[in-house]
Order: structure tokens, then C-alpha cells, then sequence
């Protein structure tokens, strides 16, 4: 396993740990935005490398990942007027006992799975799945759509990894997929979060709730 390769495996659940152990958000989108660049060069780490390939996959993910959605996000924030991440329905304390306890775990299945032969890193399997569990985990124990997003982001981080180390053969369909769906989710939940705070004075999540009772309401009125 090279450098590029280990750094990477180190960082992302670093940066994942941090992520869950914040309450602001600048500070949240700054370390996936990091997340994403580091990611965005592991085809560069490859023993076989992806030839061109590897050079159109790479400044397209650094691209989306490092700049364009990290200032998408930073911009939905000063608009929407959110500095931080206030009573998640988990404790930022239990986030990281949480996050520990995922990596653990993510550990312990990939154990238990076939070895793949097609991965150029024996840590890469456990750290995908540690991005999906851990990216899960944010989307449902914060409040704020803003960081539920950022959960997405880190999920699909997750299923990256996955994709640049264990798909050989179609790398560049695989992640062009993916980030065709991460784009559609992001402006998704960018309406989204657009129109819960023209509604509300913030952006809780929890807030749906409330606005799917009021039209239940008023229509069980009529």
C-alpha cells in the first residue's frame, strides 16, 4: 500500500470523527470539503493506475467535491443564517463514542467478508463502510438539514472509496453515477432547505413535521 493510499485511509475517518464531534458548520463543511480532495486523488494511488482516465476522474471530483459543493453549502448557510449545529437529537459526546464504535464495527464485518483481490489497500473496504454507517448516522441524528447534507456528502464519500478501489474494469461509469446522484441530492435538499427557511426562523428538520401536521390539519378541516 503507497503513501497516497495511507494517508487517505487515515484521514477520511479522521475527518469523519471530527465531523462528528462539531457543532459548526463551517468547520463541518471545511473537513468534508477536505474529505473530498483527498479522495479525489486516491486513482492517483492506484498500482495500475486508470491512464487518462484517471486525470478526468480526478479533476471532476476535486472539482465537485473539494469546490463546488463546499461553496454551494457555505453560500446555503450565510443565506439561511445558520452558524451551528444546536441540540442534535445525539450528543455530540455520544457522536464520537457512536463513530467509534462504527469504525469498529466496520472493522469487525470486513473481517468477516471475503478478501477482495481487486483492492490495492486492505483498509479500504472497512473505511468505505465506516462512511456509509457514519454519514447514515448524521442524516438521522441531526437536526438541521444543512448537516443531513453533510451526512449525504460522507456516505457518498464512503461509496467512493468502494468505487475507485474496487471497481477495476469501469471506474469512470461507476463514480460519474455517483456523482450525478450526489448533484441531484444536493440541490434537492438545497430547494429544500430553501424553502423551510423562508417558512421558518430556522432550518430544523423537525420543522417538516410541523408543516406536514399543519396541512394535514387544514385539510382534515374542509
Amino acid at each position: 500500500m503507497n503513501v497516497l493510499l495511507d494517508a487517505a485511509m487515515v484521514l477520511v475517518p479522521l475527518t469523519t470523527l471530527m465531523t462528528l464531534a462539531s457543532s459548526r458548520l463551517v468547520f463541518c463543511i471545511r473537513l468534508v470539503a477536505l474529505q473530498g480532495m483527498v479522495l479525489a486523488l486516491l486513482p492517483f494511488g492506484m498500482p495500475d493506475g486508470f491512464g487518462w482516465r484517471a486525470w478526468f476522474l480526478v479533476v471532476g471530483t476535486l472539482a465537485v467535491k473539494g469546490f463546488l459543493l463546499p461553496r454551494l453549502l457555505l453560500r446555503t448557510r450565510r443565506q439561511a443564517d445558520v452558524p451551528r449545529e444546536v441540540e442534535p437529537y445525539v450528543g455530540f459526546g455520544a457522536s464520537i463514542v457512536a463513530g467509534v464504535l462504527m469504525l469498529a464495527a466496520s472493522f469487525w464485518l470486513s473481517a468477516h467478508l471475503p478478501p477482495p483481490d481487486t483492492s490495492s489497500s486492505s483498509l479500504a473496504l472497512p473505511i468505505s463502510f465506516f462512511g456509509v454507517f457514519s454519514g447514515l448516522f448524521l442524516i438521522v441524528t441531526r437536526r438541521k438539514a444543512l448537516t443531513q447534507v453533510l451526512g449525504y456528502l460522507v456516505m457518498e464519500n464512503g461509496i467512493y472509496v468502494f468505487g475507485v478501489t474496487f471497481v477495476r474494469h469501469q471506474p469512470l461509469l461507476v463514480e460519474m453515477g455517483v456523482l450525478l446522484d450526489l448533484l441531484v441530492g444536493v440541490f434537492v435538499m438545497g430547494i429544500a432547505i430553501f424553502r423551510i427557511s423562508q417558512e421558518f426562523a430556522h432550518i430544523d428538520a423537525d420543522q417538516l413535521s410541523l408543516l406536514r401536521d399543519a396541512t394535514l390539519g387544514n385539510g382534515g378541516g374542509k
